[in-house]
């Protein structure tokens, strides 16, 4: 029970609801819970003991009103009343002194709770902020790394590039070596120097088309060495054709 509700004084404040108006139990227990704002809530085994030792007493009476008993004070109760009167005063204000405390406590823990709140709130939206500036520097890492990795192909994109055109160029050297030296083991062509200047001619034009047919075309080692052996087998039968 409540401090404010000493020895006699729940009894006192009971006969002090009733002279207000007349209620049934339930009603008085709804009544207190509402002045102490919920804090203080009476159980139906603490009200009802006590309005019937009321009625015992002859300070109350009953009667029954859609079955349920409701408690009336009587002229005994209101005698007793006004001879307490010092003392209902003292008790109603140690009860409006309660229910202010009461409702500073309860101010005191929304504000707490509304202080927590926001806390929370604004750790949340640091959070979110954070969150964003790291995603923000993961999308430009990534970024980064793409473009490094981009420009790492390139480079090794126009190495192999570099790589293939010296190849081509040592393929058409040694194709040439290879013409020379047959022309060293016995050519002569049709035995003009026409003849010998136009078979050259052939030779260079066949060389550029096949250079111009590769200019758009990825060369890759096994294509290398297809040529390779397609052009010393150009040259073989080239030899065999002239002797």
């Amino acid at each position: 029970m409540s401090p404010v509700f000493g020895h006699g004084r729940l009894r006192l404040y009971l006969l002090k609801l009733l002279e207000e108006s007349p209620r049934h139990g339930y009603e008085v227990i709804r009544l207190l819970q509402d002045r102490f704002l919920g804090v203080y809530s009476p159980s139906p085994g603490t009200i009802y003991p006590r309005l019937a030792r009321l009625e015992e007493e002859g300070l109350v009476t009953h009667e029954v009103v859609d079955g349920k008993k409701v408690f009336t004070i009587s002229e005994r109760g209101r005698a007793e009343l006004n001879e307490r009167l010092d003392e209902l005063a003292d008790l109603e204000q140690e009860i409006a002194d309660s229910v202010r405390d009461i409702a500073r406590e309860v101010k005191e823990d929304v504000r707490d709770t509304v202080r927590s709140l926001r806390e929370e709130l604004t750790q949340m939206a640091r959070d979110v902020r954070q969150g964003s500036r790291q995603d923000e520097q993961s999308a430009k890492r990534a970024q980064q790394e793409a473009k490094r990795a981009q420009r790492e192909a390139w480079r090794e994109q126009k190495a192999e590039w570099q790589r293939q055109k010296r190849e081509w160029q040592r393929q058409t050297t040694a194709w040439k070596e290879e013409w020379k030296r047959a022309r060293a083991e016995g050519f002569t062509g049709e035995g003009s120097p026409a003849g010998d200047a136009r078979l050259g001619q052939m030779l260079a034009e066949f060389v550029e088309e096949v250079r111009a047919d590769t200019v758009n075309r990825q060369v890759t080692e096994e294509t290398l060495a297809t040529a390779q052996d397609a052009l010393y087998d150009a040259a073989r039968r080239i030899r065999d054709a002239l002797r």
